[in-house]
């Protein structure tokens, strides 16, 4: 795979997560806000956690399987978040996951850095297919799915359960076809 990319858009620096980011990611990735919404996220999320996550996401870029990256408002230099795309090699798609720290919920950053990770996957990494998944408890997270083009393709009833609850698993999904129309 490429050198670790880093991707521009009119507010927003999507850029490799370093070290030095890990005590940020810990305090909004770790609030139970984030956590509750997101199905991978721990809560509490504990010392150490975040320097190892972030420490893994160069080997796992170099063997082609993911792409992270931090998302970064250009004003102020100030790390709000997390996308990234999990590869499937084999069948040319990836899954796009994202989170955003609860301070800056509600002004479009993650639609913004979604839409240019899209396009990176599309353009850059030549993919077929790009999709992603939220709990229905985060509607917010779909709005997102929708704004950059992707379809509602169906739901998972009572797929996971999360804090002793079972959610539901709503999938959307885009094709490289259908970017320049929908996106």
């Amino acid at each position: 795979m490429e050198i670790y990319p880093t991707l521009q858009t009119q507010r927003l620096i999507l850029r490799p997560f370093t070290l030095e980011d890990a005590p940020i990611v810990q305090r909004l990735a770790g609030a139970y806000e984030v956590a509750a919404t997101t199905l991978n996220m721990p809560h509490p999320y504990q010392d150490g956690m975040a320097e190892q996550w972030i420490s893994s996401q160069r080997a796992k870029h170099e063997k082609g399987e993911v792409v992270d990256f931090a998302i970064v408002i250009r004003e102020g230099m100030l790390l709000c978040g997390a996308i990234g795309l999990g590869i499937d090699n084999r069948n040319n798609n990836a899954e796009l996951g994202y989170w955003i720290g609860e301070p800056y919920w509600g002004q479009g950053y993650c639609t913004e850095a979604a839409k240019a990770v899209l396009y990176y996957g599309f353009k850059s990494l030549n993919l077929h297919r790009i999709h992603a998944a939220h709990l229905k408890c985060n509607p917010a997270s779909g709005r997102v799915m929708q704004k950059i083009g992707m379809s509602y393709e169906g739901c998972s009833r009572e797929h996971f359960c999360k804090g002793g609850q079972f959610h539901d698993d709503l999938q959307y999904g885009i094709l490289a076809s259908e970017l320049d129309i929908k996106g």
